[in-house]
């Protein structure tokens, strides 16, 4: 699935994106005052943000060497 970024979405779908980016935008300043690390994604990789992190979540893992572990 790609996104279209010429799409304009009509007014209910855009209430509910801000609403969606709203909830994540509250939930992510939460953990970030609980001291609590998240897990977000560039591309295909996932890598967590926070102090208490798992340090092998720290840094976006190249999305080639998730394919392919040999390449490590």
């Amino acid at each position: 699935m790609k996104a279209n970024p010429n799409l304009i979405p009509n007014a209910a779908t855009q209430a509910t994106l801000d609403c969606l980016r709203q909830a994540v935008s509250k939930a992510l300043e939460r953990k970030r005052r609980l001291g609590q690390y998240s897990i977000q994604w560039i591309g295909n990789a996932p890598f967590a943000v926070g102090d208490d992190a798992p340090e092998h979540l720290q840094t976006p893992q190249q999305s080639d060497n998730l394919l392919n572990p040999a390449s490590h």
